[in-house]
Parts: C-alpha cells; sequence; structure tokens
C-alpha cells in the first residue's frame, strides 16, 4: 500500500499550519498575541438576521431535511439582490444555487466539471481553494498574473496558444483575496470576450463585492453582456453580513453549470439548516443600513492600520476593497520570504500575520494582514510591529526562526 492516498499526495504541507502552530504556543505560553492572519470577521451577525434565526428555529418543521440547491425564498432572495445592486436578471430556478459558503462551491463545481488533465487557469497569488479545487478534481493548474490589466489579458493569450490541453476554465477574483486588487466593468469586457472566443468557462469568485471604499464599485461580471453564456459567480454572506459560521453563500449565472453544481450538491448533501437559509433571505431581502455599517468599519481599521504602518516604517499600499492589506515584506527582511518573516513577527511584534506562499509561490514577497481586531488592538499591534521594525538592536536574522519559536 502506498503512504499516501493519490489525491493526498497533490496537497502541499498547510503553509498556515505552521504560523498557527507557533501562534498556539505562544498563547499556551501566556502571551498576548493579535491575530491579523485569518480573514475571519470579529464583528456579530446584525440582531435583524439574529432575530430570525431564532424565529424560524421555533418552528419544528424547520428541523427536517432541507433543500440541497436552497430554499425558493431563499432563491429569490439572492436574484433580488442582483437585480438591485448589479441590474442584472436571474431566474431562481436554474440560474441560482444555494452553496454551503462559495468555497464549498467553489469546489464542487470543479469536481462537477473537470476531467483528469485539463488545463485551468488560475491567478497566482490567489485564495487556496481557487487552484486546489481543481488540483484535487484532477485538473493541471496554469498560473497567470492576478492584476486586472494588460498583463493578466496577455497571459491568458499565452496560455490559449501554448496549453496542451487548450484551457477549459479560468478563475477569476475581484476585489481579490489576498491581493485586494479591483477590477473595472471593462475589464470584465475584455475577459469575457477572450473566453467566449476561445470556449473558457469563467468562475467569478464575487466574496467581497459590498467591501470597498472608494467610488470604484466593484461590479460583477454577469453584468457583460453574453456573461451568462459562459460564467457563474459565487457569493457569500459571510463577509456582508458577518455570518462566516453560518456557511452560506451563492452561485449564480450560466444554467449549465448551475445545473452541474446542483446535480453534483444533490448527491453530498442537503443543504444548509433551514433556519439559516430563512435568516440568510432575510438579510438580502431587509435593512441594508447593516453592510454601510460594516464597510465603515473596515474602512476605519483600513486606515489605522495603513497610517500605523507607514509612520513604522512599513510602506503598505491602501486598499481599495477587501478586509486585507496585502503587505509587501520590508527590504531588510525580503531575504526570509514570506513564511519565516510571519514567524519572526509573531515572535517578536506578538502579531500574527498570514504568509503570502500560502496563495502561491508569487505571493512569497508579500504577507497578508486582516482587518479583524477593532482599531484599539490594532493600534496595540501597530505599537509592536514599529517597537520591533525600529529597534536599534534588532539586526534582520540571516536564518529562519525555528518552527514553533513564539520568544
Amino acid at each position: 500500500m502506498t503512504d499516501e492516498f493519490h489525491r493526498i499526495r497533490r496537497l502541499p504541507p498547510y503553509v498556515f499550519a505552521e504560523v498557527n502552530k507557533a501562534k498556539a504556543a505562544a498563547r499556551a505560553a501566556g502571551e498576548d498575541i493579535i491575530d491579523l492572519g485569518m480573514g475571519n470577521p470579529d464583528s456579530p451577525t446584525p440582531p435583524h438576521i439574529v432575530a430570525k434565526l431564532v424565529e424560524a428555529v421555533q418552528d419544528p418543521r424547520t428541523h427536517r431535511y432541507s433543500v440541497s440547491k436552497g430554499i425558493p425564498g431563499l432563491r429569490r432572495a439572492l436574484a433580488g439582490y442582483y437585480r438591485r445592486r448589479f441590474d442584472v436578471d436571474l431566474d431562481p430556478e436554474t440560474e441560482v444555487v444555494a452553496t454551503l459558503g462559495s468555497k464549498e462551491g467553489l469546489a464542487n463545481l470543479a469536481s462537477a466539471i473537470t476531467s483528469p488533465g485539463d488545463t485551468i487557469l488560475v491567478p497566482n497569488p490567489s485564495y487556496p481553494i481557487h487552484q486546489f479545487g481543481f488540483i484535487i478534481a484532477g485538473a493541471g493548474v496554469r498560473s497567470i498574473p492576478a492584476s486586472p490589466d494588460e498583463e493578466m489579458l496577455r497571459a491568458l493569450d499565452r496560455a490559449v496558444k501554448h496549453s496542451v490541453p487548450k484551457p477549459t476554465a479560468l478563475i477569476v477574483n475581484f476585489p481579490s483575496n489576498p491581493t485586494a486588487y479591483l477590477a473595472d466593468l471593462d475589464f470584465y469586457r475584455e475577459v469575457v470576450s477572450f473566453c467566449r472566443q476561445h470556449d473558457i468557462w469563467i468562475m467569478s469568485d464575487l466574496a467581497y463585492a459590498e467591501i470597498y471604499f472608494g467610488e470604484k464599485v466593484p461590479p460583477s461580471i454577469l453584468q457583460v453582456p453574453g456573461a451568462k453564456d459562459i460564467a457563474v459567480e459565487f457569493t457569500s454572506m459571510s463577509k456582508t453580513y458577518s455570518m462566516a459560521g453560518w456557511r452560506m453563500g451563492f452561485a449564480a449565472g450560466n444554467q449549465k453549470l448551475i445545473n452541474a453544481l446542483t446535480r453534483m450538491k444533490s448527491y453530498l448533501d442537503y443543504g444548509a439548516f433551514t433556519p439559516v437559509q430563512v435568516a440568510a433571505a432575510a438579510a438580502l431581502t431587509g435593512p441594508q443600513d447593516c453592510v454601510q455599517e460594516m464597510r465603515d468599519l473596515y474602512r476605519e481599521r483600513r486606515d489605522v492600520l495603513i497610517r500605523g504602518l507607514h509612520a513604522a516604517g512599513w510602506d503598505v499600499p491602501s486598499p481599495d476593497g477587501s478586509m486585507f492589506a496585502w503587505a509587501p515584506i520590508p527590504p531588510r527582511y525580503a531575504h526570509l520570504g514570506s513564511l519565516e518573516f510571519s514567524k519572526l513577527l509573531l515572535a517578536r511584534a506578538k502579531v500574527a500575520v498570514a504568509p503570502g506562499i500560502g496563495f502561491g509561490e508569487h505571493g512569497d514577497t508579500h504577507v497578508r494582514i486582516a482587518l479583524v481586531e477593532n482599531t484599539h488592538r490594532l493600534r496595540q499591534a501597530l505599537r509592536n510591529i514599529r517597537s520591533f521594525l525600529q529597534s536599534e538592536s534588532n539586526e534582520a536574522p540571516r536564518e529562519a526562526v525555528p518552527s514553533g519559536h513564539a520568544a
């Protein structure tokens, strides 16, 4: 017997586990670690959504098996959101399916449409499930640049000319995790035109659609005429409504892709707990003040973080969207790479961040900082980082910090 199963062999060791191990060791030793690593919203779910969950759970009929593709009211609510937000019409019966978070939807659609050896185009760096969902399904992944510009478009053209077999699908993710890039509708038009010409499916991850800070409002790729011929888009309740643990998301768009995902899910799950779906529908159709409040909260945290990092001598671009800052490793520590720098920052500044290598090899020059602590804790983190970076005795190490070292 082999030491590892076939699909497990295709998954590298989870990079974030090393930082998590060091973080756990530090906390076990009584140290106060400020965790800006995982994109885990710290704000409570808005009260009216929780109230709807409580109301629904009182009905014993909701405790039975639910509907894998999502209860009709929830699918109608998502279609209503697309109509209001993007002026896109969706058929709730054939163009919408509810998922257990966008991550589950992406992975199951990858399994549904992938044949062994298919070539899939994925930005690098990118959220891990974007490539590993397809790798698990047996595909080969070709990396393309992550920025929504001519560089990505040229890479698409090269990929079609030089990939064997020809690419069958493309992942796009804007506002992006981890880079916080935003795309505009003109870019999406170019992508849709190219992919229609070359018979390439598009999977758009729009989980951060409502987290933006300027006048540049993230569009949906489905706004492009003809996009529904080849594209499906994933959205999530996790960030918009601080419902990460509820595991509620959606796929919307091309009927063939939606049908494939629906059929796959029908064999794998019975859908989210019905009261969760009822509450999610209430979130989408109810008062939306909470969405603006969430946006204002992340904007305030972004401003505190970026100003503080600049004051500490760390030049980090201010993100226009998402709940992350994509921070280039300070030149003094660039030789360490993102994993060892993250471990050093944890050991010396007591701040946990996500190493960029966890999002692909082209992310190794950066770390991702999540806006998941209140401003008081962010300022504490910034004081620690500033002390670490500006300490005269703090020579940049030539060797890596030992794994699990927390002091």
